[in-house]
């Protein structure tokens, strides 16, 4: 059985016991322990069920790489499932529960499906959910969803508060081990700003729990010397260190996202529904976030993340008490655990040795250590020779007895088939296969690796980096994660990386490595199957994805299969799919694969190293974004102008737009018909703030909006403006806007409100993934500038009584802009329409627009001026048949469907969308076209309804030949009037056609131009 000793634990604070509970029972660890630690020390071996098979599952590991112990976390608002339990720190009052089983955790009915394991092999889902087909829909997927996942998802509102925090420094270092500290050092004395960061509670790593008794550094006791380098980091005023911070990912141009655990570690959650303040908490911690997501820009990054140990795969490796060998002696000198009082060490490497060497000090019994390698005769070996301590060379685990614990393993030779030569009683299993970097956050953006022969692992290739934008490495790999595990090597390392961290322009000199004296420690014997000859039988108890249950056998099956790309067989077996993410398996399971396609293993390669590194939970990614911060609503600087004149608000993207603004005793209808009629005839002021406002700028802007839009940027001349199209990739229209030169190489862009956002994104896609070398800059100015539309006959009039810049129709004709000063105020003047008036669009500083929007109506009150909201302004440009992205077009609509061909340029080579134009589906003549509709009673068509033509479609449905885009009355014209996409509309002047209602009639309208209203544009040229 598993319990705690009565001494040791060197993180355990003995005098502060906790209390916690798993699945309902009452237990006991202390201060320190993680909730993996606590449940040893209570003998709660069995903590959960694999997926496919519900397999009992034990711990194998003692950090982020567990696939097994995966717990249900608290209650009601702080309910949370999935929660790996040995990076869990233990806190007062914790409330875990198993998962994964039914009806309880020691029996569980989906048990059943060990012994239904032949007719479930790899990729068995892919055969048998085909056919018959009925059986999908009633069958199949009822199963498949009911038995999908492993925890059950939360049902309450999440309770806690979360944050994201921004970071800049010349050194980002990643692991807070010797390399790391050895790294920051190095770093710190040059000058540079370092951030070290640390998934853990504590700095220095693996190296005080593998150190012997003879280990030391400059002298010092590894734990010493951890101490000393800590207290001078922490005593450095440009460095900033941070524990239970884990770095998730590393993405171009030296960003980061780092994980950081504020107080969850700290003190218990409230687990009760009165949310009464828990006494573990400390002061102050309601109000820190319990999550915090760092987001970092650093100079150079130094990946220090160690190594992960690999299992062995022998025959029943999966029962709970098998245990990684490092674990075992994390869990003894950490936590003061004992997994068992006879504990069978198996081993291809020294390393292990140190396991069975610190359970024979702790008093327990070691009853051998099982060596695959035909000899062992280093340092270590040696010392477990002379503590008397049973040494089996070129021995492997035929198999390990037991089902819900371990009770014996059976002995064989290695080289054999897996004939045992003794069967050995104990109540754990220790395993090591050697060990393998910590590559994750080196592969995450581009940093190759290559295959160390020697360690039987990948490393980073030191050759082939990361790359900047400078074309230089930005990511170094240093000490264990570098292929470096010996404690020597890995300080010298740390420093080199340090150094190189901080380039040539550090202020300190070089500093030199500190002297180690450690055991050395012999070369490794690859093993991947333990007997090496082994038959199916025993290799179908083999396991390599301990979660998603995946065997040897079932890589071997995909091999034969035809699955030879490691992306395929993952895919096909699910190894490495697990929340683990191959941590365990994936070098084990690349090795099966590579015999069994009789391949070197660089050959096969590797599967993709993806963010997060480990999850991250999803109020961290959120952060601050929810209840009214998730989508914050966007006002313009008149938004309290718009409020006390009693706007009708409306919700255009994030941006809340007045509608109209009704008076007193006037409905919004009204409202609107006045709000056109006055601005036709006076003067009327739109808030067009909103407007996206993208700058473009650079020797190569031109060229790139050629590429934007579909008409020519590059020859519009300053002090001009032209109105320009933007289709996707497919050719699908995706918005539209008047583009104005700046100066040589500026341009100012402007799209629909609801496109700023996401146009500027597609723009900034093209730069930087496919015209990566065009000189182009751009920014999103929208916030910048307060727009304020002044449209209407007298609208000159309005704007020459505040006096200043020359705003004549010689001085700035229509499509032109101009610069200067209006009244008081620094303005940049549009000559531009949407509604077919008289129009000048002013941009001032967003700081001068409220004020600039109050003179404008002072100085306009004897000319009648009014606001006038967005409703307005849409029948206005229905009036003059002008297109609005959203309401014209919904994503399958080209330029050509409404009718603006003129604005396709024939001058130049491409666009985004040409060639896409050209397919036999856009070219189709029976595309629908861009209409006038009229109805013939005067009354307005339905908004979206469609044109009904004579006979069923091949579905039997009726006909449809066209839809209703935008329909609207018109004050002006005293009638309803309609734009809409109608099957060879323009070809059909002056015919009549049924658009359907709801209530199945239909209402005829007459097919006519678009243009309503000022057809020659003499209005808006005045």
């Amino acid at each position: 059985m598993s319990t705690r000793l009565t001494g040791g634990g060197r993180h355990l604070d003995r005098s502060r016991p906790i209390e916690f509970t798993f699945n309902g029972r009452r237990l006991k660890g202390y201060q320190g322990d993680t909730l993996a630690s606590a449940l040893l020390a209570n003998d709660q071996m069995l903590v959960g069920r694999s997926f496919k098979y519900h397999r009992p599952r034990g711990i194998v590991a003692s950090g982020p790489e567990e696939p097994n112990a995966l717990v249900n976390l608290g209650r009601g608002r702080y309910f949370e499932p999935n929660q790996r339990i040995t990076t869990t720190p233990l806190v007062a009052g914790m409330e875990a529960g198993s998962q994964n089983h039914w009806p309880s955790l020691e029996f569980d009915v989906g048990a059943i499906n060990r012994h239904l394991g032949r007719f479930l092999p790899a990729g068995f889902y892919y055969k048998t959910f085909i056919s018959p087909r009925p059986f999908w829909k009633h069958l199949y997927e009822p199963i498949i969803r009911k038995s999908a996942g492993l925890g059950r998802a939360p049902r309450d509102r999440d309770a806690d508060r979360y944050e994201h925090f921004y970071v800049y420094t010349d050194v980002l270092i990643v692991g807070g081990g010797v390399a790391g500290l050895a790294a920051a050092t190095a770093a710190a004395r040059s000058g540079r700003q370092v951030l070290l960061v640390e998934q853990t509670g504590h700095w220095g790593g693996r190296s005080v729990v593998d150190a012997t008794q003879d280990t030391t550094i400059d002298g010092l006791p590894v734990a010493d010397w951890i101490a000393r380098s800590v207290s001078e980091l922490a005593a450095m005023p440009n460095v900033r260190m941070r524990l239970m911070t884990m770095a998730s990912g590393i993405y171009d141009h030296g960003y980061a996202l780092a994980y950081e655990h504020v107080v969850d570690h700290r003190a218990a959650p409230e687990q009760g529904p009165d949310l009464a303040q828990s006494p573990d908490r400390p002061a102050g911690a309601e109000a820190a976030p319990r999550h915090r997501l760092w987001r970092i820009r650093a100079g150079r990054i130094v990946t220090a993340t160690g190594a992960i140990e690999r299992p062995l795969s022998f025959a029943g490796n999966d029962v709970p008490g098998v245990m990684l060998a490092a674990a075992a002696r994390d869990y003894l000198i950490n936590h003061g655990i004992s997994i068992g009082d006879r504990v069978v060490v198996v081993t291809n490497n020294d390393d292990a040795y140190r396991t069975a060497l610190a359970l024979h000090r702790a008093g327990l019994t070691v009853p051998a250590v099982i060596d695959a390698r035909p000899s062992a005769t280093g340092a270590l070996p040696q010392a477990a020779r002379d503590a008397g301590i049973r040494v089996e060379t070129g021995r492997g685990v035929a198999q390990v007895h037991g089902g819900k614990r371990v009770r014996a393993v059976s002995v064989c030779m290695q080289a054999g088939e897996g004939a045992a030569l003794e069967e050995i009683p104990c109540e754990a299993v220790a395993m090591s296969g050697g060990w393998s970097p910590v590559v994750h956050l080196w592969s995450h953006c581009g940093g190759k690796l290559t295959w160390d022969e020697t360690q039987a692992a990948f490393r980073p290739d030191v050759d082939r980096p990361p790359l900047g934008r400078d074309g230089n490495g930005f990511v170094i790999a240093a000490g264990a994660a570098n292929g470096e595990g010996a404690l020597a090597q890995a300080l010298a390392d740390g420093f080199a990386a340090g150094q190189g961290a901080a380039g040539a322009n550090g202020t300190a000199a070089p500093v030199a490595a500190p002297a180690v004296s450690a055991p050395q420690e012999a070369p490794l014997l690859p093993v991947w199957m333990m007997p090496s000859r082994a038959g199916v039988a025993l290799r179908s108890k083999m396991w390599l994805d301990f979660q998603n249950d995946v065997k040897v056998s079932d890589v071997q099956l995909a091999a034969r299969e035809g699955y030879e790309s490691v992306e395929h067989t993952k895919r096909y077996t699910t190894l490495g799919m697990a929340t683990d993410q191959g941590k365990l398996s994936n070098i084990n399971g690349l090795a099966v694969l590579s015999e069994a396609l009789d391949a070197a293993i660089p050959k096969v390669g590797t599967t993709t190293f993806r963010p997060p590194y480990t999850p991250i939970s999803m109020g961290a990614i959120a952060s601050e974004a929810r209840d009214a911060a998730f989508q914050p609503i966007r006002r313009t600087p008149m938004h309290d102008r718009h409020e006390a004149a009693g706007a009708d608000w409306e919700p255009v993207g994030h941006w809340r737009r007045p509608y109209a603004f009704p008076r007193q005793g006037e409905t919004v209808h009204d409202a609107v018909m006045r709000e056109v009629t006055n601005t036709r005839e006076n003067v009327g002021m739109l808030d067009a703030s909103t407007l996206g406002k993208i700058l473009v700028k650079g020797p190569d802007a031109g060229r790139f909006l050629d590429m934007m839009y579909t008409n020519m940027m590059s020859t519009l001349k300053e002090g001009r403006c032209r109105y320009g199209l933007m289709c996707s990739e497919n050719g699908f229209l995706i918005d539209d806007g008047v583009v104005a030169r700046i100066d040589a190489d500026t341009w100012l862009c402007h799209t629909t409100t609801g496109g700023a956002d996401r146009i500027h994104a597609h723009m900034e896609e093209w730069l930087q993934t496919e015209w990566w070398d065009w000189q182009v800059y751009t920014a999103n100015v929208t916030e910048q500038y307060a727009q304020i539309a002044v449209v209407g006959p007298r609208a000159r009039q309005l704007l020459q009584k505040l006096g200043g810049m020359d705003l004549s129709a010689e001085a700035l004709p229509f499509m032109a802009w101009a610069e200067g000063r209006i009244g008081a105020f620094d303005a940049r003047v549009f000559r531009i329409s949407f509604s077919g008036e008289l129009s000048f669009e002013i941009a001032v500083p967003a700081s001068q627009g409220r004020a600039f929007w109050d003179a404008l109506a002072a100085a306009g009150a004897d000319l009648g001026v009014m606001p006038y909201g967005t409703e307005a302004l849409h029948i206005m440009r229905a009036e003059k048949g002008f297109i609005m992205i959203g309401d014209e077009t919904d994503g399958t609509v080209i330029p050509q469907d409404l009718g603006l061909d003129w604005a396709l340029s024939r001058k130049k080579d491409d666009y985004l969308g040409k060639r896409a134009q050209q397919r036999s589906h856009m070219a189709d003549p029976d595309r629908w076209k861009l209409v006038g509709l009229e109805t013939l009673d005067g009354s307005v068509l339905p908004d979206g309804a469609y044109a009904v033509g004579d006979g069923e479609n091949a579905n039997r449905q009726t006909r449809v030949i066209g839809r209703v885009t935008s329909t609207y009355h018109s004050p002006t014209l005293g009638r309803g009037i309609a734009m809409g996409l109608v099957l060879h509309g323009p070809e059909r002047m002056g015919e009549e056609i049924d658009f359907a209602r709801v209530d199945k009639t239909t209402i005829r309208a007459r097919i006519v131009d678009p243009v309503f209203y000022d057809k020659t544009g003499e209005k808006q040229n005045v």
